[in-house]
This record gives C-alpha cells, sequence and structure tokens, in this order.
C-alpha cells in the first residue's frame, strides 16, 4: 500500500491560499531567477524557509504579498496549516531546474 498523506484540515483558508499562491508566483518558472536572486543577496540557503520569511525574501518578490508580510500570514496559521505551507515551498524550490538550478545550485548545498 503506498504512503498516503494525510488530510489536514485548514481553519484560514484565505491566509492558507494567499501565501500558497505568493509562493507559487514567486517560484514560478518565468520568476524563479529572481527569487533565488534575492535569496542569494539575503545570504540564505532556498531551504531555510523560516529565514526567507525573516529577510522578507517573498515581499520582494511578490508585491501582492508586499503590504501584508509572509511572516505575518504564516505566525496567523496553525502549527499543522503551516507545516503544509513549508512543505509546499519545499516541494516548489525543488521544481526549480535548468538555468536557474545551475546558476544558483550553491543555494542549494546544505553543508553542516
Amino acid at each position: 500500500m503506498p504512503f498516503q498523506q494525510a488530510q489536514i484540515p485548514i481553519e484560514k483558508q484565505q491566509e492558507f491560499q494567499r501565501l500558497r499562491s505568493a509562493i507559487e508566483r514567486a517560484i514560478a518558472p518565468g520568476t524563479a531567477a529572481e527569487f533565488l536572486k534575492q535569496v542569494k543577496k539575503a545570504g540564505l540557503k532556498v531551504r531555510n524557509f523560516e529565514g526567507v520569511l525573516e529577510a522578507r525574501v517573498l515581499e520582494r518578490c511578490d508585491r501582492e504579498l508586499a503590504a501584508s508580510g509572509a511572516r505575518q500570514l504564516y505566525e496567523t496559521l496553525r502549527l499543522p496549516e503551516q507545516s503544509l505551507i513549508r512543505e509546499f515551498y519545499l516541494e516548489r524550490i525543488e521544481q526549480v531546474d535548468g538555468p536557474e538550478r545551475e546558476r544558483y545550485r550553491q543555494l542549494y548545498i546544505d553543508l553542516v
């Protein structure tokens, strides 16, 4: 039997969707290079979602999110919803490929 992720009910649907949509727009094929550039400028690794929130990288890449702020939206969510957003973000950054992934490959290397 294959693994099935449990369905988590979303209570703060509007906030969840706004943040999810902003992540989608920021890491879309046409905007991923700018997103990765901003991550590099902030001195972060791309998988450091909390750092991306703290440095306001998403706001710099998405005008719709600039007014409300990604961290503020994230903090309104319950812990399970935050986990879903973080997982969604990590899935999306792994889908970046081609020249953007190659150019910013150092951002994907996590050295301990």
